[in-house]
C-alpha cells in the first residue's frame, strides 16, 4: 500500500488542495472550448472553485462568488486602471474612424501593403515597433490594422494571431519595457540565497537568458515565415479560406473604400500621442520611483521598468482620446455631438471583453496562494529526484501548464522563478565542486520560466492579452484561442524537440537556434496549404 499513500501524497498534499485546485480553470477552458460561451464558461470556473473553497456548500459558494471573488476582482486598482485603458482606447478609435482618419491610414499603407504577405508583414513589423507594452500593442495594432487586413482578405483570426504572438513576446524581449523590471525581479527573488547570490546579478542572467528563450523568439519568427511563405493549417486555413471567399463575393458587389488619404493625421496624431504620452509618464514615474533608493542605478532600464505602466496606459489613452476628439472637430469639421456619439460607440464595442477580462481576472485570482494555490501546487511537483540535464525542458513544460491554468504569464514567473533557480543551482551543485553563472542549465531552466509562461499564456482562453487580441481585432475569442493554438504548440513542441532536450545534453545554443528555425520552414512547407494564389 505503499505506492497508493504516495499517489495520494502526490495528488493531495499536506495543506493544499492538491489536484482539485486544477478543477476552476479546467472547467472553464473545457467549457469555453466546447460551447463557445465564454461568459457563463468562466462563471462556472469560478463558482466551480468557489465550492472547493467552501467545502463542497453551494450556499456559502454563491455568496463569495459575487462578494470575494469578483467583487475583489472588479475592485482592484490596477484592473481598474485597464478597464479605463481599454474603454478609453475603443473611444478614440470610434472618433478616429468616424473623422476618416482610419480609412485614410488603411489607404495610405495599402501601397506598401498590396497583397496578403504584404499586409501580414506590415502587422508584424508594426508590432515590433510598438514594443514597450503588451496591452498597448495588441489595442493600437488590432484597432488600427483591422481595416487594412479586412481590404486584403486576411481573417480576423489571422489578425488576432498576428497581435498576439508578437505583443507578450515582443515585451518580454525588449530591455526597455513594462515587463523588464518584473523579469529581473522574479530572477533576483530566486537568486537571494543562494552560492551565486555575490557573484551575479539578476540582470546578468535575464540578458543571458535571451538567446536560450526558444518559444519567445520562435513565436516572433513564425509570424513572417507564415506571411513570406503564404502557408497555414489547422483551423487558421479554414479561416483564412472563408475570408478570402467572403470578402470576395461582398466586393462582387460593388463596394469600394475612397480613396482619399487627407485625413491620415487624425488616426496617426491620436495613436503617436497614445504612444509619447505613455513613454513619458512611465519614465517620470519610474524616475520617482527609485529617487529615493540609491541602492538603485539611475539607468534607462531601470527608469522605465519601475515605472507606473498602469496609469501611464490611462493618461496616454486619454490624451490620444483628447487629441482625436479636437482632430475631429477641427480638421473634419465633425460637430461635437456625433463625435461624442462615435465616442460612446466605440466604448461600447470593448464591454464584451471587459466582461470577459473582469471574470478570467477572477478565475485566475481564485488558482493564487492565498486561495486554491494551483500554480503552487503544479510548481511543487518539480522537486523530487529529477536529473538536471532535464531541468530546462521540465521547467519549460511547468511553466507551459500554470500558465495556461491560471491565464497569467506574470503570476507564473512569480510563482516559479524562486522556486526554479535554487532548485537548479542545488541539482548542479550535486555534481560540480562550484556552480557557474554561464552554466547553460542553470540559464536554460531561468528562460524555460519565461518562455513557458508566454507560451501557456499564447494557449489560455482566460488570458488578459489573450481577451485583449482578440477584442481589439474584432475575432470572436474563442476562434482565436482555436486558431493561434495550433501555432503555438508547433512552436513549443519545436523549442522541446530542437531546444530545450539538445540544451539539456550540451548542445550549443548557437547551433540549436538555426535548426529551429529551419524547423518551421520545413513544417510550413511540408503540412502547410496555401489559401489561394490570387492576392498573394
Amino acid at each position: 500500500m505503499t505506492w497508493i499513500g504516495q499517489i495520494w501524497g502526490v495528488l493531495f498534499p499536506p495543506d493544499s488542495y492538491g489536484c482539485l485546485s486544477l478543477l476552476p480553470p479546467l472547467i472553464a477552458i473545457t467549457l469555453a472550448i466546447a460551447t463557445h460561451r465564454v461568459v457563463a464558461s468562466l462563471l462556472a470556473g469560478i463558482f466551480a472553485g468557489a465550492c472547493i473553497l467552501a467545502s463542497g456548500n453551494p450556499i456559502t459558494a454563491i455568496g463569495t462568488t459575487f462578494e470575494t471573488h469578483l467583487w475583489t476582482s472588479l475592485s482592484d486598482g490596477d484592473h481598474l486602471r485597464v478597464f479605463v485603458f481599454t474603454l478609453l482606447m475603443g473611444a478614440m478609435v470610434g472618433v478616429m474612424r468616424q473623422s476618416g482618419g482610419m480609412e485614410a491610414i488603411v489607404n495610405g499603407i495599402a501601397p506598401l501593403a498590396r497583397s496578403r504577405r504584404g499586409g501580414q508583414l506590415t502587422v508584424w513589423l508594426l508590432g515590433l515597433i510598438i514594443f514597450f507594452d503588451d496591452y498597448a500593442n495588441s489595442l493600437l495594432l488590432g484597432n488600427t490594422m483591422r481595416p487594412l487586413t479586412d481590404r486584403l482578405r486576411i481573417s480576423r483570426e489571422k489578425l488576432a494571431y498576428l497581435v498576439d504572438s508578437t505583443a507578450a513576446p515582443v515585451s518580454g524581449l525588449a530591455l526597455v519595457s513594462t515587463w523588464v523590471a518584473g523579469e529581473i525581479g522574479y530572477i533576483q527573488d530566486g537568486l537571494t540565497g543562494t552560492p551565486l547570490a555575490e557573484s551575479t546579478t539578476a540582470f546578468e542572467l535575464f540578458i543571458a537568458t535571451i538567446p536560450y528563450r526558444f518559444y519567445v523568439l520562435w513565436a516572433l519568427l513564425m509570424v513572417p515565415l507564415v506571411g513570406i511563405l503564404g502557408r497555414d493549417f489547422g483551423s487558421m486555413l479554414v479561416s483564412e479560406r472563408r475570408a478570402i471567399r467572403e470578402t470576395a463575393a461582398s466586393k462582387s458587389s460593388g463596394t469600394n473604400p475612397r480613396g482619399d488619404t487627407s485625413q491620415w493625421p487624425n488616426a496617426v496624431i491620436p495613436v503617436l500621442t497614445v504612444v509619447l504620452v505613455t513613454i513619458i509618464l512611465i519614465t517620470a514615474t519610474g524616475w520617482q520611483a527609485i529617487a529615493e533608493d540609491t541602492t538603485i542605478e539611475r539607468t534607462a532600464l531601470n527608469i522605465f521598468g519601475n515605472g507606473n505602466s498602469y496609469l501611464s496606459l490611462v493618461y496616454g489613452s486619454l490624451t490620444g482620446l483628447i487629441i482625436a476628439v479636437l482632430l475631429g472637430w477641427w480638421n473634419a469639421r465633425i460637430d461635437l455631438e456625433n463625435l461624442k456619439a462615435a465616442a460612446s460607440e466605440g466604448a461600447i464595442q470593448v464591454m464584451p471583453a471587459l466582461a470577459i477580462l473582469w471574470l478570467a481576472w477572477a478565475l485566475s485570482g481564485i488558482t493564487k496562494e492565498n486561495y486554491l494555490g494551483t500554480g503552487e501546487y503544479l510548481g511543487h511537483l518539480l522537486v523530487g529526484s529529477v536529473d538536471v540535464r532535464w531541468m530546462p525542458t521540465i521547467v519549460f513544460v511547468l511553466a507551459s501548464v500554470v500558465a495556461f491554468s491560471t491565464g497569467t504569464s506574470w503570476g507564473t514567473m512569480g510563482i516559479l522563478m524562486p522556486l526554479v533557480v535554487p532548485t537548479t543551482i542545488q541539482l548542479l551543485g550535486a555534481d560540480q565542486t562550484q556552480v557557474s553563472a554561464q552554466d547553460p542549465l542553470l540559464i536554460g531552466a531561468i528562460a524555460g520560466v519565461l518562455a513557458g509562461a508566454i507560451f501557456g499564456d499564447h494557449c489560455s482562453p482566460i488570458s488578459d492579452t489573450t481577451v485583449l487580441s482578440s477584442q481589439a481585432s474584432g475575432c470572436d475569442h474563442v476562434a482565436h484561442v482555436r486558431t493561434q493554438m495550433p501555432y503555438a504548440l508547433l512552436v513549443a513542441g519545436i523549442s522541446v524537440v530542437c531546444g530545450t532536450i539538445p540544451i539539456g545534453l550540451g548542445v550549443s545554443v548557437w547551433l540549436v537556434l538555426p535548426i529551429g528555425v529551419a524547423a518551421m520552414v520545413i513544417w510550413l512547407c511540408v503540412v502547410g496549404r496555401q489559401c489561394s494564389h490570387a492576392g498573394d
